[in-house]
């Protein structure tokens, strides 16, 4: 008889989501506590649950990406996540992107209607009593941080958003469509010259940034910095990072551009387009000013700035288990980019992870342990195996169990790994009915 509980889940996000729908789609009592309305962090703009702040893309959807990989896994486990990015998608080549107010919408609703999740809007101020899944996301402050800092530890690193601009502002004489290596035409390419692209970079370093409390150079997030920070690499480095021209072919002179700033869709409607790669701390004004250099976006209207905050992770190596449960209160889980986790998807998977972990010792079943050549096992393992410099990380094949054999070519090898663990899991959830029967 599936009666037990009530679990606490606080925090609606990717993560806090994901972890409540999988407890309650197999019967379990969900009290699922939220900030919102009434409070909001600063990378907060909506109401809604589970809501992307930093971009829109939720990655690559080829399994030749482990970002892909990921996603297909859900899909298969039956991520309320996945789902909603599906029936939200909008175009974007090989990834997964979504309109962000239709996808936060599905999920807020189908919670909201789910007779066994019980709703109230407010900010937690201390660790509830085990069963609980604690996925307040990386902003997580005051007295339940200091809480939670007190029983793990903490560090933290510096995260950045990009400026999002309206498509009817952006000059198409000067860009074009296109995804690289001709996977369709998705994205806005924005092209620069040799001498464009110098002014902009020269421009980009004598910019001036907002100061964001506490911030240190030395503590941003590799897979955040923001454009400025970047340049100051080098003046290269930002044409070998997300202003690579490789893969595109300016239509209007037939070879590959020096530079190129690639622009995605950010809504249904196709009104929005996100500067990819273009995370920045750069007062307003001097947004407008620099990126305005770039071709394209002479006359760009800005219809939302980025931003810089700074995230919290936990020190999760010996802290946490594999399921992501606090080794010494097995009954206690945490999930989501708090854990170590990078990105949107990583942090749905971890939610994932922890929800049909926390239902088994509920119910007393044998333990949910994933195949180990799984993507959402190898992040299990990532978080809770010891590391001296531990970092967030993204999900991607490095961490991943090697081929026993030698497989020529990368992207033969990342399908045959993909492959391997979707072939796997499959008779995982074949061999688990008490797990996956209604899934």
């Amino acid at each position: 008889m599936k009666n037990k509980g009530p679990v606490t889940v606080l925090g609606a996000g990717l993560a806090g989501c994901e972890a409540a729908w999988q407890l309650a789609s197999r019967g379990i009592q969900i009290h699922l506590v939220d900030m919102k309305p009434s409070h909001k962090t600063p990378a907060h703009a909506s109401d809604g649950f589970a809501e992307l702040v930093c971009s829109n893309s939720l990655k690559s959807d080829r399994l030749q990406n482990a970002s892909g990989l990921l996603k297909q896994e859900m899909r298969r486990l039956g991520s309320l996540i996945i789902q909603a990015a599906d029936a939200s998608r909008v175009p974007a080549g090989g990834a997964l992107a979504v309109d962000r107010e239709a996808f936060s919408d599905l999920i807020t609703k189908k919670l909201a209607a789910h007779p066994l999740v019980e709703i109230e809007p407010r900010l937690a101020r201390a660790l509830p009593e085990a069963p609980a899944v604690i996925a307040t996301g990386p902003l997580t402050a005051g007295s339940l941080g200091d809480e939670i800092e007190k029983m793990a530890g903490s560090l933290h690193f510096f995260d950045a958003a990009a400026p999002i601009v309206t498509r009817e502002s952006i000059d198409m004489s000067a860009a074009f469509r296109q995804s690289r290596y001709g996977r369709g035409s998705d994205y806005i390419n924005c092209p620069l010259n040799e001498a464009e692209y110098h002014a902009f970079i020269d421009a980009l370093l004598s910019a001036e940034s907002a100061p964001v409390h506490g911030f240190e150079e030395g503590l941003l997030f590799e897979g955040c910095m923001p454009i400025e920070s970047m340049a100051r690499r080098g003046h290269m480095a930002p044409a070998f990072g997300p202003m690579k021209p490789v893969g595109l072919t300016d239509p209007r002179t037939g070879k590959m551009p020096f530079a190129a700033l690639q622009l995605r869709q950010d809504d249904a409607a196709g009104t929005l387009y996100n500067l990819v790669g273009f995370q920045t701390r750069l007062k307003f004004p001097e947004q407008k000013r620099v990126f305005s250099l770039i071709p394209g976006l002479k006359d760009a209207e800005f219809a939302r700035y980025g931003v810089m905050h700074r995230n919290t992770f936990l020190q999760s190596p010996g802290f946490l288990d594999s399921h992501f449960a606090v080794k010494k209160q097995p009954l206690l889980f945490f999930a989501g980019q708090m854990t170590g986790v990078e990105g949107y998807v990583e942090s749905a998977a971890s939610g994932l992870a922890a929800g049909l972990s926390l239902y088994t010792r509920l119910m007393g079943l044998q333990e949910a342990d994933l195949p180990i050549n799984t993507a959402i096992a190898a992040l299990g393992r990532y978080v809770s195996t010891a590391n001296r410099d531990f970092q967030p990380m993204n999900m991607n094949f490095g961490i991943m169990q090697p081929l026993p054999q030698r497989v020529k070519g990368k992207e033969q090898r990342c399908l045959t790994l993909s492959e391997r663990a979707l072939k796997e899991l499959a008779e995982f959830t074949a061999s688990r009915p008490e797990l996956f029967s209604s899934q």
